[in-house]
């Protein structure tokens, strides 16, 4: 079942037509069944196992968070200064051909950020582990000029590589996905079992077909993010290929450094394990940024919210990416 949750936000341009001032949409699929039994399969290389079993019912995104949506956010928040290093100038293509194309105006204390319409529906990439913090502190915040700071995350300005201490805070609303949630929407099947791959069965998905893998679609100028995959695994989209996504695991640390998980595989890659639910490593330096890079958000629905819902409130203006 999908859900559309109207997120509410003063944005400015996005290249999109000149629309301005109008509300961003994190569009999500429902997954119930709370208190699932955990996959039994081994991960490959760190040898761990029992993932996929999370206690509560929760909404998913049903895409990758994207550039349009991520511009958004930077309008918002890094408008006057980008201070938390919210922006990369290599999500800019005209320094790196597989950016997001998002591009800053402006000077300091006077920023603005635009996306061309034709990458406004991909994913954005070029965001560490700490920025998709951040976004999803300001979803929970009401957007705006919500804070980035405080929330899901208590950052307090934080931005290194190990940050092992910050972890998803009690009653937080929206988030990064947690390894067990991303896992779970990606491979549960119900009745206890998993499958291999996000599109519910053991069979592969194809190159460039039904998964963005193998440098095969993106580099392709009509390559959208959100539509080249077929349907997947409880209803969402691109959890096979496209970019690695953040998840709040600590897969690795030691007495220096606290690496976060990923997972879902890339278009870059190519090989075909990385798409599997046994596949577990590739994690990555919390501060890094990367072209294959980034993230999905999750949602814990407020009793308040869901009573708003049914009683059907209205007077949300939306603005929808796009229509499934």
């Amino acid at each position: 079942m999908n859900k559309t949750l109207l997120c509410t936000a003063a944005i400015a341009l996005l290249g999109l037509g000149g629309i301005a001032q109008a509300n961003i949409t994190i569009e999500t699929v429902a997954i119930g069944n709370a208190g699932n039994v955990a996959d039994t399969r081994v991960m490959q290389n760190d040898g761990t196992t029992g993932y996929g079993s999370v206690n509560y019912n929760y909404n998913i995104g049903k895409y990758e968070v994207t550039a349009g949506q991520y511009t958004a956010f930077l309008n918002a928040k890094a408008n006057v200064s980008d201070s938390h290093g919210l922006y990369s100038i290599f999500m800019d293509t005209v320094n790196s051909s597989y950016g997001c194309n998002i591009k800053r105006t402006g000077s300091a204390g006077s920023y603005s950020y635009t996306v061309d319409s034709a990458y406004a529906n991909r994913p954005v990439n070029f965001v560490d582990y700490w920025g998709a913090c951040r976004f999803t502190n300001w979803l929970g915040n009401g957007q705006g000029t919500g804070s980035t700071e405080t929330g899901a995350y208590t950052l307090n300005n934080y931005k290194g590589s190990d940050g092992r201490t910050i972890q998803r805070n009690t009653g937080a609303t929206w988030a990064v996905t947690s390894e067990d949630e991303w896992y779970k929407a990606a491979y549960y099947k119900g009745n206890g079992t998993y499958s291999l791959y996000a599109n519910g069965t053991s069979v592969a998905p194809v190159a460039g077909t039904d998964s963005n893998y193998y440098n095969v679609v993106s580099v392709d100028s009509t390559w959208d993010g959100t539509t080249n995959g077929a349907l997947e695994q409880n209803g969402t989209k691109d959890m096979m290929g496209n970019v690695w996504e953040w998840n709040e695991a600590i897969p690795y640390q030691d007495a220096n450094y606290a690496f976060r998980g990923l997972r879902g595989g890339s278009f870059g890659g190519n090989y075909i394990s990385p798409l599997q639910s046994s596949s577990r490593y590739y994690p990555s330096y919390p501060n890094y940024e990367a072209s294959v890079i980034g993230f999905r958000v999750s949602q814990v629905p407020e009793p308040s919210s869901i009573i708003a819902l049914l009683g059907g409130l209205a007077g949300l203006v939306s603005f929808r990416r796009r229509s499934s």
